[in-house]
């Protein structure tokens, strides 16, 4: 550790400094579906991701895509997860949103 990194406390003597908040990746304006099996039992499971939209909107757009694909899922890390292989319509249901989607992985 350098000491520039080093910040004084007259209470506390010498402290360690606050790491920046990490900033999600911005999103190069494609929206990517993929299905994943590996780790889940067996089961396929839809990730969307690229949506560069807070996490407030992310949790609407999976609640509705939730509902019109009728299944579950959820919202993580900046993707969407929706349980089952609904790969074609999940991506209709984005380019009706206006989103440009593309197939991704395997």
């Amino acid at each position: 550790m350098s000491e520039d990194n080093l910040v004084y406390s007259t209470e506390l003597g010498r402290i360690k400094p606050v790491p920046a908040k990490a900033e999600r990746a911005k999103g190069d304006g494609i929206v990517r579906i993929q299905r994943q099996l590996s780790g889940r039992r067996g089961n396929p499971v839809c990730i969307i991701s690229g949506l560069d939209l807070e996490e407030s909107e992310l949790k609407k757009i999976a609640a509705e895509l939730k509902k019109r694909c009728a299944c579950g899922g959820s919202c993580k890390k900046g993707n969407i997860e929706i349980q089952g292989d609904k790969r074609d319509l999940l991506k209709q249901l984005l380019e009706q949103r206006g989103f440009q989607v593309k197939f991704s992985g395997g």
